[in-house]
């Protein structure tokens, strides 16, 4: 017989069952969660832009303060298994998302390729294509195509 590997983690439970490293784990770093977002309120269709949250550190795209991100950002969401089949505006590409979806993680998923870089070489993340939340920005006019 051969040296079978064992299943990872992410195809072997359901988001509800995963521990809390392991659902912290699936985040892959774009960041693109951290975007504002505009929601045409006649259709309900949602445009991002390319301003990021206030608390978004865009050189690692990950929050500056994680564990006090509500305190200081209210309409900041938590993820939760619970949310994800509602949030519609998650990327397509959110490890999340593929997961409740039953899909697997892309190639350049951290815990997939083994290093957190992955993600921003293959242009994933919104690394170098961001402007921090400041009073003044136009969002109207920032919005932007490339985090569908």
């Amino acid at each position: 017989m051969e040296n079978e590997r064992p299943k990872p983690f992410w195809k072997q439970k359901t988001l509800s069952e995963m521990s809390q490293n392991e659902w912290e784990s699936l985040c892959d770093g774009c960041a693109r969660c951290c975007l504002l977002k505009l929601e045409d309120i006649d259709t309900g269709e949602i445009a991002f832009t390319d301003i990021a949250c206030k608390l978004l550190d865009s050189g690692t795209c990950r929050c500056s303060n994680y564990p006090n991100r509500q305190k200081e950002v209210p309409d900041c969401v938590v993820l939760k298994p619970e949310n994800i089949d509602d949030l519609t505006w998650m990327p397509s590409s959110c490890a999340y998302r593929l997961i409740a979806e039953g899909k697997d993680l892309a190639w350049w998923h951290p815990l997939v390729s083994g290093t957190p870089e992955t993600v921003h070489e293959a242009g994933i993340s919104v690394r170098g294509r961001v402007v921090p939340e400041l009073r003044g920005n136009d969002p109207e006019n920032r919005i932007v195509t490339w985090p569908a």
